[in-house]
């Protein structure tokens, strides 16, 4: 039986809590990001006359300046686009392995939880090996070029204008140089920008990358060909080739955009658009949201032990079938359609004890890193883009290839080091990723558009977000801070903002409860009104801010003041 939904979710919440941070609300377009220059980028693009897709990708480029430990032009990503005619569309610019990479390519630390992603000398993870081939450059001028309005040149001038100029190191952006600076000391050229004097960069520093942003205008005067077979590629595809890395030329050469249709399910009415593999987001969202729907999630209340009992079961039921089932579809047959279907959630949902946590462990582990970013925009003619990008670990690989400002990816670390599994290395491989760019309608109009940072977390949170909606009928602002919980079927991390009481009686049903500070990165999240307008929403978990635009032009007709009769000589 499927339940309907409840609005009156503080009647029956365990939680109580208070939002941090006010939405925004606009009429002519909203643009969400985790951080205020790149949030101003968007929406100088809109104000310009620019769409949602130019936005987006001001955003994407002004990120890998004043993001850099999250975000490059050397990594991987996916921009969900749904235009204003109707067009629905996944740009698939995931990371790949190189050509040169074989399953057997690492030595494996461990068989078996909680170091089987592990390698010897951390190969995966730090340093040239760990770099896969990036897909990010090109599917954001593929994006530019196909959906947008206004010249790459014009969408890439703030990025460079903060590279050139420099702008203010923030405290979240000072906490992870301090977090990640043993290993970026072992690089002369990432320690010069980010361990000045050997020290880390301090909040408030002015921070200015020279090098990248000359490599940023290169690329709005020439295109991205300067990176996939141009004189920025040959260089990095010689240096790589002399510290030991895989990259090579024709790796360059070869990456595309793939264009993906986005995988569709329903809750409760509404319509849920996500991406399909080799993304887990699209898949698993839908298939938790089916399993949930078989109860009165509202009912039960936010936040009470009945409720995450069922929201963590979901999660555990999810990741036993990802890791299974998901990866590339042109290496792996993925049971798409098994997954999401309706029928095959209620046979999960009836295995499901109320009063016991059950075992659904997956068979492989992802070392998916929490390291990334989430942009959601929205323009007045109808357009919206949400697009999740990383470098996956925090700063990458850890180094800069020299004279570009450029910090590449370490994506390999995501694929299984052991062979003969769904997730094991193969020449050409697309990463397999939680990301869950998602967006919802009601009736066949938007209803909200939504994403995240946060590797393995990110699909349980938007599952989380869209229960905290539909059922509990929560603001937006509510729904993208509320505490969140996660498991992949070990410990159940609960953030600290749920009631002991909750915790106490989840260990009693058999749960390793463990106590967090966050779970996932900071959502961006935008809801559409019935009138035209937007809302804008970011959370606590990150520097996110959201900006909307509102008033317009003049009225048609209107004249400047002074044709109009003089007052003075009036009176």
């Amino acid at each position: 039986m499927v339940v309907g939904q409840a609005r009156d979710w503080r009647a029956r919440a365990a939680v109580r809590f208070t939002p941090e941070k006010q939405p925004v609300h606009g009429a002519r377009g909203m643009v969400v990001t985790n951080h205020p220059l790149a949030s101003a980028a968007g929406a100088e693009m809109l104000a310009a006359g620019g769409n949602a897709v130019d936005a987006a990708i001001a955003c994407l480029f002004t990120l890998t300046v004043v993001e850099p430990m999250m975000v490059g032009i050397f990594g991987g990503g996916l921009s969900h686009i749904r235009l204003a005619d109707g067009t629905h569309v996944v740009l698939d610019g995931l990371s790949a392995a190189p050509r040169a990479a074989t399953p057997a390519m690492y030595r494996p630390v461990s068989d078996r939880m909680p170091a089987y992603m592990e390698t010897v000398g951390r190969e995966n993870s730090i340093g040239p090996k760990a770099v896969a081939t990036p897909g990010t450059l090109r599917g954001w001028c593929d994006a530019s070029r196909r959906f947008g309005r206004l010249a790459l040149a014009d969408v890439m001038e703030p990025a460079i204008r903060h590279a050139r100029r420099g702008f203010a190191v923030t405290p979240y952006l000072a906490a992870c140089i301090a977090e990640a600076a043993t290993d970026l000391a072992r690089d002369p050229d990432i320690a010069q920008l980010y361990l000045p004097g050997g020290k880390p960069c301090e909040a408030g520093r002015r921070l200015v990358m020279g090098d990248y942003a000359e490599t940023l205008a290169s690329i709005a005067a020439d295109g991205p060909e300067v990176l996939y077979g141009g004189a920025l590629g040959r260089h990095i595809a010689d240096h790589m080739a002399r510290v030991g890395g895989l990259i090579g030329l024709e790796d360059l050469r070869a990456v595309t955009t793939i264009d993906r249709p986005p995988v569709h399910g329903t809750y409760r009415g509404f319509d849920i658009y996500g991406p399909p593999p080799p993304s887990a987001g699209g898949v698993h969202v839908a298939q938790m949201l089916n399993i949930l729907e078989h109860d009165d999630m509202a009912g039960l209340g936010f936040g009470s032990p009945d409720s995450m009992h069922l929201l963590g079961e979901a999660l555990k039921i999810a990741f036993a079938d990802r890791a299974a089932a998901t990866a590339d579809p042109a290496f792996v047959q993925v049971p798409v359609e098994k997954l999401m279907s309706k029928a095959y959630a209620g046979e999960r949902h009836a295995r499901i004890d109320r009063a016991r946590t059950a075992a659904w462990t997956p068979g492989v582990i992802s070392s998916e890193s929490a390291n990334t970013t989430h942009v959601t925009v929205a323009d007045a003619d109808g357009n919206i883009v949400a697009s999740t990008q990383t470098i996956n670990g925090l700063f990458g690989a850890r180094f800069i290839i020299p004279g570009t400002g450029i910090i590449p990816n370490n994506y390999m670390a995501l694929f299984d080091p052991h062979p003969g599994h769904a997730l094991s290395i193969a020449p050409g491989k697309r990463v397999t990723t939680s990301m869950a760019p998602t967006i919802v309608f009601r009736d066949g109009k938007p209803a909200f558009a939504l994403g995240l940072p946060g590797g393995l977390r990110i699909f349980g949170s938007v599952m989380q977000a869209l229960v905290n909606l539909i059922d509990h009928g929560m603001s937006l602002q509510e729904a993208v801070e509320a505490p969140r919980l996660w498991t992949q079927g070990e410990a159940l991390e609960v953030e600290a903002a749920f009631p002991a009481t909750s915790r106490e009686a989840l260990a009693a049903r058999g749960w390793r409860v463990l106590p967090v500070a966050h779970v996932g990165g900071g959502m961006t999240a935008i809801a559409f009104g019935a009138d035209g307008t937007t809302t804008g929403a970011a959370c606590w978990r990150a520097d996110g801010t959201p900006i909307g635009l509102g008033g317009g032009l003049a009225r048609a007709g209107t004249r400047f003041w002074p044709d109009a009769p003089n007052v003075e000589e009036a009176d």
